[in-house]
């Protein structure tokens, strides 16, 4: 992929629009983030927009994915791990794999080490990536691509994972400029890798911010602009998820969503609610309430000591 194509001009557009642009039915994705900044906000469009037919590749995911599953829009997962932690395992993707509800999803087995190298292979543009992750688990024997040679070096077992080369990356950063350079606080996961393995890449954000700002702590821009082909404002873009630094995990929505999504008809309910229902991210905000969300962002600033 030719990433010195992606010029630094202005790459600010809707979230609408950069999923109409870039999604298409039968694309392969991936999202930024782990244990939060998780593209909810993102996964909400794609849902409104019905794009269909969907895999997509990544290590551990909560809400986004199994919000794909229920809406009846994704047909491959290649991951490690799918649910919420103590609130328990993602409900429609139990359900479509146990009861084939409302379809049957194809699963690949991975581990959180085996898709970050998967990812690092595209990133450097090769082929594959050896790992010692998987040797001695029972994901050998249910996937089929990983390979397994001898070290010609030591002679040791060596566990080979292709590349993975999504067709769009979605990554949601605490702040970005209007070329593409996105700046990330905390643990940024395989960000770096998604983006540069990715085809096409879009940095949604909490804050906009000019160029300069950026170049103050340079050593915050996880992802350079000529990775980057959209650029779009989303505040809250994660809830009910956590973004560092922005606004803290919603744990009671969460558990709000766990309860109903339990059975069939309760999830549909949530998603005529809080998907159908709004127009867009803004009217989902005001739905969840903006003294909530506030109330979020006074937990993030106080816990972590943050400045008003």
């Amino acid at each position: 992929m030719q990433h010195n194509q992606r010029r630094a001009t202005n790459k600010q557009m809707t979230l609408a629009e950069a999923v109409s642009r870039f999604v298409f039915d039968g694309a392969t994705l991936t999202f930024g983030g782990f244990i939060g900044r998780d593209c909810v906000a993102v996964v909400h469009e794609i849902v409104r927009q019905g794009k269909k037919d969907l895999t997509v590749i990544d290590d551990s995911k909560t809400d986004i994915t199994d919000i794909l599953v229920g809406a009846g829009l994704l047909k491959k997962w290649e991951g490690a791990y799918f649910g919420y932690g103590a609130l328990g395992l993602a409900p429609n993707f139990r359900r479509s794999i146990e009861q084939g509800i409302p379809y049957r999803v194809e699963v690949e087995d991975w581990t959180n080490a085996a898709i970050s190298m998967r990812f690092l292979a595209a990133a450097l543009n090769l082929p594959f990536m050896p790992t010692r992750s998987m040797l001695g688990s029972d994901i050998l024997k249910y996937n089929q691509k990983v390979k397994v040679i001898q070290d010609p070096f030591e002679g040791q077992p060596l566990a080979l994972v292709p590349a993975a080369r999504p067709d769009v990356a979605f990554i949601h950063v605490q702040r970005a400029d209007i070329t593409g350079n996105g700046q990330i606080w905390g643990f940024t996961g395989s960000d770096e890798n998604k983006v540069r393995a990715a085809k096409r890449v879009v940095l949604t954000c909490e804050e906009i911010v000019p160029p300069e700002e950026i170049k103050r702590q340079a050593n915050l821009t996880a992802i350079p602009f000529y990775c980057v082909d959209a650029v779009v404002h989303v505040p809250f873009g994660c809830h009910p998820q956590s973004c560092y630094g922005y606004y803290a995990y919603d744990v009671l929505f969460c558990g709000q969503y766990h309860e109903m999504a339990k059975t069939r008809e309760g999830f549909l309910a949530w998603l005529d609610t809080y998907v159908y229902g709004c127009r867009d991210h803004q009217e989902y905000c005001a739905k969840v309430g903006w003294d909530r969300l506030f109330a979020l962002q006074h937990l993030e600033r106080q816990f972590n000591r943050l400045p008003a």
